[in-house]
């Protein structure tokens, strides 16, 4: 496999991370302490580089009706400014990927796929494409994405925005975007700012440039006071999107899978106008209770002792096997193991106590409603 950098590669290095691969990229995992960067999220905030995310731009006439076709939501119900959450999925319902969809237009939207789909998920869009109206540009090459998460999020932002400006970054919603003038590198730019993230907390994602990429990481360091910020890594992010019961693509959604046993039915408009990749085969797996009555079903297991489960070991029911761990490891924040397993719909009530097997040992479980962890706003 080819090995991908993004622009912020060398800045990592300099602050010595240790790097891993991930969807055919170089990226950071930690750059000292895994679990002090999860801990300066919750408590403060993390710096990271998000720019191994893919960036597809929808532009044309028909783009939100191009939309509503080619994704399970109903893109063209969202307002300007807005972004949401949804899938794109085969014709069997398998999901292709998960991903944010940012409307800039009536006629613009901004499509981010996850880093190993990227290229997958841009060639989807080109193939439906067909017959609308619409151009579709993959510009993930070209554009870095760095996040800012954590309860100082805001703060350390508005250093870099000048004082007239202040409400655009302040009055922003979550799931919400705009562009935001930011002051680094002797000039100001006008970059396009998002309230989204993967970890649980408050906090932005920003898009910029490849070439402005490393001067908006020093300047976002920079304004930052001492113990106010830290670079953090994938094993970090792992942690903190894990106890906000967030899915991974690859871990807890997958082609095999589907967005009814996943617990994301409602992302899945099949009251909709017209047809959508996937809409025949998502009504009948509705229809046939999958995730409800049938099947398996994501749930969160809580340990009720010490050790945690990891992904693919099994869950088990008085013995015999009734799923699969997709994610598991001690939460930092919780002080106990958590884990996101599949589990036959029957043992998937919250209150179920079932074990996990831990290389040949029962160790106890309980069914706990989701997501684990929940921001005090």
């Amino acid at each position: 496999m080819t090995e991908n950098y993004t622009a912020l590669y060398e800045e990592h290095k300099k602050l010595g991370a240790s790097f891993t691969d991930f969807g055919g990229w170089q990226m950071p995992l930690k750059y000292s302490s895994e679990l002090a960067e999860h801990h300066a999220v919750r408590k403060s905030a993390g710096l990271f580089d998000l720019s191994h995310m893919g960036e597809v731009w929808v532009t044309g006439p028909a783009a939100a009706a191009f939309l509503d076709y080619a994704l399970v939501g109903k893109i063209s119900a969202m307002a300007e400014g807005k972004a949401k959450y949804s899938l794109i999925c085969q014709e069997d319902g398998g999901i292709i990927d998960d991903l944010i969809v940012y409307r800039r237009g009536a006629e613009k939207f901004l499509v981010v796929p996850n880093a190993g789909n990227a290229v997958v998920v841009a060639a989807a869009l080109l193939e439906r494409a067909a017959g609308f109206d619409v151009v579709v540009e993959d510009a993930s090459a070209e554009t870095s994405l760095i996040a800012v998460q954590g309860p100082l999020a805001e703060a350390i932002l508005l250093r870099l925005v000048p004082a007239e400006q202040h409400g655009l970054v302040t009055d922003l919603k979550y799931y919400a975007a705009v562009e935001v003038p930011f002051t680094f590198d002797g000039g100001t730019q006008e970059l396009l700012l998002a309230r989204t993230g993967y970890t649980g907390e408050d906090g932005f994602e920003i898009f910029v440039a490849n070439e402005s990429a490393a001067a908006l990481w020093q300047a976002i360091a920079g304004v930052a006071e001492e113990g106010e910020l830290v670079p953090a890594g994938l094993a970090s992010r792992d942690s903190l999107r894990l106890e906000a019961g967030m899915p991974l693509y690859g871990n807890e959604l997958s082609r095999e899978g589907n967005p009814f046993a996943a617990g994301l039915g409602p992302v899945v408009a099949l009251s909709k106008e017209g047809d959508f990749v996937g809409k025949a085969a998502l009504a009948a797996l509705k229809a046939d209770g999958a995730g409800s009555t049938s099947g398996r079903k994501l749930v969160g297991l809580k340990g009720l002792g010490r050790r945690a489960g990891r992904s693919h070991y099994p869950v088990l029911k008085d013995g015999a096997v009734v799923g699969e761990v997709t994610s598991g490891q001690p939460s930092p924040t919780l002080g106990y193991p958590v884990a996101l397993a599949y589990v036959d719909v029957e043992f998937s009530e919250v209150g179920s106590q079932l074990d996990v097997d831990l290389r040949g040992k029962a160790e106890p479980f309980e069914v706990v409603a989701l997501p684990f962890y929940k921001r005090v706003r």
